[in-house]
């Protein structure tokens, strides 16, 4: 006898997990199915956590490497624990992963480890149990998308998935693609001191952010050591004796290329993960990119059956799937769901950060939307320039008519969590006025989102 459940969910990444729990706790009986041991999806397990795990590790070396003597510390014996970093690494998605299993235990849901196959609009196949669900969430996620000629070895030619495991220093390294995921990478190695080299097919790193904020990052990242190459695709490759030999050509001419390394990341984006899925049995229809369809309720085109998070599309972030994965459950108990996707913020979490929401300059340019700009350097922050972290600036939005904060693009010391000021500011449709006459504590570097939006309007403090 088959076991029914009010809400089964397929995917235990951040968006199905989450799902999960709300749907528990607005009195749905929900079984949780994930093909792995450990839940948490690609952002827990191989992705969010651990990079920034290495990030912060290898942001400590740097620092001790280049900036501590200017604060009076001499380190002497200075080197690199490669296992040591790794296995820190791993300790800390063992941590975060345990927690989400605790949370699953304490909400009631069950959970089932295994493959999970639709089977009809009310069915789900996992492990030759089949599960009766009334309503079913989709949250199967995404994977690396491979380079057309250039297939992952998941040796020598890898995706970020095995960059995470690399517990020996490389000589150098070539990453396709000079988006988020491109230059946190880039950042993790080029600190220890590994020859990164970055080649993207377009004209500049982070396709689609503000101009100010792609200059300022490439300008650090040279900074850092990381050479580009751009307007070059990359179009095939061999491995030779544990390195790596490729080949590319001009975006705009026929100018040849060549690299070589000890590893190729290839970096250039992220597919939905439908394989297996058994969409077909239940007549759930997917775009011509292969993502499941959804309606503005998150209900694909079978009305019991809701699909949320990166195999959806849109902003393939683990915090817009969790917000996708509470407005499902909320959806499938009768209440509204709510989602502002133009809220949603972005972080790059690299030295410097970036962090943008809302849009940018260039797109209320083409809606044909007036717009005032306000924008403030974090070398006039008493905080950054105490730290000896003045790169950057925060650069505010605002509706040249009514002075609502339309967007907000900020590159510079610690800006992933100043970021969340001006996402309320969007969901509550503030004014740049409202953030200006906002108490600021002194010293923070929070200061300098005051100012910049006291700028929309003329009236920054301390502009330089």
């Amino acid at each position: 006898m088959s076991k029914s459940f009010d809400v089964v969910v397929i995917g235990g990444g951040p968006g199905g997990y989450v799902a999960a729990i709300r749907a528990s706790q607005l009195g749905l009986s929900v079984a949780l199915i994930e093909k792995y041991q450990r839940l948490g999806g690609t952002c827990l397990n191989v992705g969010c956590i651990p990079s920034k795990a290495l990030l912060k590790s290898t942001e400590h070396y740097h620092q001790a490497h280049t900036e501590f003597s200017k604060h009076g510390i001499e380190v002497e014996g200075l080197k690199i624990n490669m296992p040591q970093m790794i296995q820190r690494k791993r300790e800390v998605v063992e941590q975060i992963t345990g927690g989400v299993d605790f949370l699953i235990e304490k909400n009631n849901i069950q959970r089932f480890v295994g493959m999970g196959k639709l089977t009809g609009k009310n069915s789900v196949e996992v492990n030759g149990e089949s599960l009766e669900a009334k309503n079913i969430i989709i949250a199967t996620g995404s994977k690396p998308t491979p380079l057309r000629g250039l297939d992952f070895d998941k040796k020598r030619i890898i995706s970020s998935t095995e960059a995470l495991e690399i517990d020996a220093l490389p000589k150098d390294m070539v990453i396709i693609g000079a988006g988020v995921i491109g230059l946190e990478m880039g950042s993790v190695w080029a600190r220890l001191g590994v020859k990164v080299t970055i080649v993207e097919y377009g004209k500049t790193v982070l396709p689609g952010m503000d101009k100010h904020v792609q200059r300022q990052m490439q300008k650090s990242m040279k900074e850092l050591g990381v050479e580009f190459v751009f307007g070059c695709g990359v179009n095939g490759g061999e491995v030779k004796k544990d390195r790596v030999y490729l080949t590319g050509k001009g975006a705009s001419d026929d100018k040849e290329y060549s690299f070589e390394a000890d590893y190729c990341l290839v970096a250039i984006g992220r597919r939905p993960y439908t394989d297996t899925l058994g969409l077909d049995n239940a007549g759930v229809e997917m775009d011509e990119r292969g993502f499941v369809k959804i309606d503005d309720h998150w209900r694909t085109n079978v009305s019991n059956i809701y699909a949320i998070g990166d195999v959806v599309g849109g902003l393939m972030l683990a915090h817009k799937a969790e917000e996708e994965g509470i407005a499902a459950a909320e959806v499938i108990a009768g209440k509204p769901g709510h989602v502002n996707y133009n809220a949603i913020p972005g972080v790059v979490y690299t030295h410097p950060e970036v962090a943008v929401v809302g849009k940018t300059e260039e797109q209320l340019k083409e809606a044909g939307i007036p717009f005032n700009v306000g924008k403030f350097n974090f070398a006039a922050n008493g905080r950054a320039v105490a730290s000896n972290e003045a790169v950057g600036f925060v650069k505010i939005i605002a509706h040249k008519e009514t002075d609502e904060i339309l967007g907000a693009h900020m590159i510079g010391p610690n800006v992933s969590e100043m970021i969340q000021e001006m996402s309320l500011a969007l969901e509550y449709k503030a004014a740049s006025e409202d953030v200006g006459i906002t108490s600021h504590a002194h010293p923070t570097l929070s200061e300098a989102v005051k100012e910049a939006a006291l700028a929309c309007t003329k009236r920054a403090i301390h502009a330089i």
